[in-house]
């Protein structure tokens, strides 16, 4: 079992059922279409996306955060394509998504820099990456995320990760997060809205 398999066999849903914030007030800049959701764990956001008309796949290496995910999205009466995969492997393809969503999908370095480059490939014309993320500081606050530098990211990382993409919105700042159990307090994030030429 995996360290997110532990972390989603608890009976609640750890990161809540709400979507993320950032997402909910800026989905709307994403084209209507195909919309790819990184590190979905229990589907609160691919949930909700679906629910807004947007046709969802869902992808993570949880297959017990991916069982949540689907009895949520039956539970919601939404249909969404869930896919086990490791992103390592997951081949995003090329221009097939008026959306991808990346939130709180924290990768080793190496592992990120190829995500975020099969991101610009993926996207279609005028199609929109969202991301919001845990900065380094985050460390100092120890109020959700991984707890080493090298998961983190910053506004250069991803200036530099997603050469190709049209930044609409790409910032460093502070704010409250409360989703769920491991995601509460106030916190350091990047964010991110760009879009694809």
């Amino acid at each position: 079992m995996t360290k997110w398999d532990e972390r989603y066999k608890a009976e609640e849903y750890i990161y809540g059922k709400e979507p993320n914030d950032f997402l909910r007030q800026h989905y709307q800049v994403i084209p209507k279409g195909k919309v790819l959701c990184l590190a979905e764990g229990e589907g609160r956001n691919a949930v909700f996306l679906a629910s807004q008309g947007y046709t969802v796949t869902a992808v993570d290496n949880s297959s017990v955060g991916l069982k949540k995910a689907k009895e949520f999205a039956a539970e919601k009466g939404v249909s969404i394509d869930f896919i086990h995969a490791d992103l390592a492997e997951y081949d995003i393809g090329s221009n097939q998504w008026d959306g991808i969503v990346s939130i709180f999908c924290h990768l080793p370095k190496p592992l990120r820099k190829d995500a975020h480059s099969k991101v610009v490939q993926g996207l279609k014309s005028n199609g929109i990456f969202l991301l919001e993320a845990y900065t380094p500081a985050q460390l100092e606050f120890g109020t959700g995320g991984p707890p080493t530098e090298d998961l983190l990211m910053t506004a250069d990382a991803l200036d530099q990760d997603l050469t190709g993409l049209q930044f609409l919105h790409l910032q460093e700042t502070e704010r409250e997060v409360v989703e769920g159990t491991y995601h509460t307090g106030h916190a350091a994030i990047v964010q991110v809205l760009a879009k694809k030429p």
